[in-house]
């Protein structure tokens, strides 16, 4: 099989708890670019944050915003904030039941609280700067949003606002009771559909690394899924292979089970 393209998540995919990444990491990206692969990082996390690891690493595009948004080269490839009406209902669900919410636009990252100990601690480990309070005026700029401080048990009262919209838990170190919301048409699954479309290449012609229960679409759409040793162990069912945790060189090994690096 020639491979064409590397979907990479970020958070326990490409970095570890201590928000660094192995030379192993690097150093796979780059051997398999050399080969005339493209890689994109592939995040929930907004891409305004992550446009310095981009660079860093070298990569060749980005989706972000758990596929709301995806960009190759000055190409805007999917760009799908959320129905306002929806958003508002989730809001104000979060406002009666006394959660969070922290809300990404292109360039900005919004808070209900900016003062709240969860939202601080929220933005600590993910390292976000460009915070703001959430104001009405950017309601319908969403492009992705979790939910904080929510107990398993309330998760069903968000996922029977919208039967196209249903919560994935956030298991990152430093923090516990977090949700993604999610689109059922709109996910990293559904942006690397669309990425591939555009560079005219097949599925099968794929590879993706993830952890979390937000990359199981994108397992699912290519033709080589791998599971990181430290996924959510409900990732496991979702992925055709299984490689080492992020702190134990997970890409660089995986990439070595396909023959891709040495």
């Amino acid at each position: 099989m020639t491979y064409k393209t590397l979907f990479l998540d970020i958070d326990g995919t490409i970095l570890t708890p201590d928000h660094t990444y192995t030379p192993s990491t690097k150093d796979a990206i780059q051997q398999v670019q050399k080969q005339g692969i493209l890689v994109f990082i592939c995040t929930g996390r907004p891409l305004h944050e992550v446009t310095e690891l981009g660079e860093e690493l070298g990569v060749d595009g980005f989706i972000g915003y758990n596929g709301a948004y995806a960009q190759y080269e000055n190409n805007i490839l999917v760009d799908k904030p959320m129905d306002q009406d929806t958003f508002e209902q989730f809001l104000a669900l979060a406002k009666q039941s006394n959660h969070e919410l922290v809300c990404y636009t292109k360039n900005k990252n919004y808070f209900t609280s900016l003062s709240s100990p969860v939202t601080r601690e929220f933005a600590e480990v993910f390292q976000l700067k460009d915070n703001h309070l959430l104001t009405e005026n950017v309601h319908n700029q969403i492009l992705g949003s979790s939910i904080i401080n929510v107990q398993p048990n309330q998760v069903q009262a968000y996922e029977s606002l919208d039967p196209d919209f249903h919560l994935s838990e956030v298991i990152v170190n430093g923090i516990s009771n977090c949700y993604d919301i999610i689109r059922q048409q709109v996910n990293k699954g559904e942006a690397i559909k669309k990425v591939l479309q555009y560079l005219a290449i097949q599925p099968e012609q794929a590879i993706a690394f993830g952890d979390g229960m937000n990359d199981k679409e994108m397992l699912q759409v290519v033709g080589e899924g791998f599971a990181m040793g430290n996924s959510n162990p409900e990732l496991f069912a979702y992925a055709k292979h299984r490689t080492t945790s992020v702190e134990d060189s997970g890409i660089y090994n995986g990439l070595k089970q396909l023959q891709l690096v040495k």
